[in-house]
């Protein structure tokens, strides 16, 4: 259960890091398309943002302690920061295009761990994350192409 637990912090971390991200990126779009990414960017990070509430109170239901502090959360990150400045829809879609499989790829590690430690409630949350950062990731690939 221990590395279940720290992998689900890992994760938070990720989410957590990625939720200021979006935010930075809905701040500093720039282009023609700024109104539409400008929104598409807020709804992301709102539900990242459900996400990183989800993952905390999970952890808890575990027994374990959700980590919680900004030097938490940069020190066991995958996902890099934003830069402080304006950025153009294509940068934003290949960032965020890396930092969803980043995600994806630690929910089907964190899945195929609870499923062999039989914890359906982590593996049943894991399916809807792995859902969903799917199609966001095939939504974003087509809107490069």
């Amino acid at each position: 259960m221990e590395k279940l637990l720290n992998d689900l912090n890992a994760l938070l971390c990720d989410l957590n890091v990625f939720y200021r991200k979006l935010q930075n990126y809905h701040w500093n779009i720039k282009g023609k398309f700024f109104l539409v990414i400008h929104g598409k960017l807020e709804e992301y990070y709102d539900e990242i943002n459900e996400q990183v509430d989800e993952i905390a109170e999970h952890i808890l239901a575990l027994g374990g302690q959700p980590l919680g502090t900004l030097k938490d959360y940069l020190q066991f990150t995958k996902i890099a920061e934003a830069e402080n400045k304006k950025v153009d829809c294509s940068t934003v879609f290949n960032s965020i295009i890396a930092d969803y499989s980043t995600l994806l790829e630690k929910a089907i590690c964190i899945k195929k761990q609870a499923d062999t430690e039989e914890e359906y409630k982590t593996s049943a949350i894991m399916d809807n994350l792995i859902e969903d950062y799917t199609k966001k990731l095939w939504m974003l690939k087509q809107s490069m192409e």
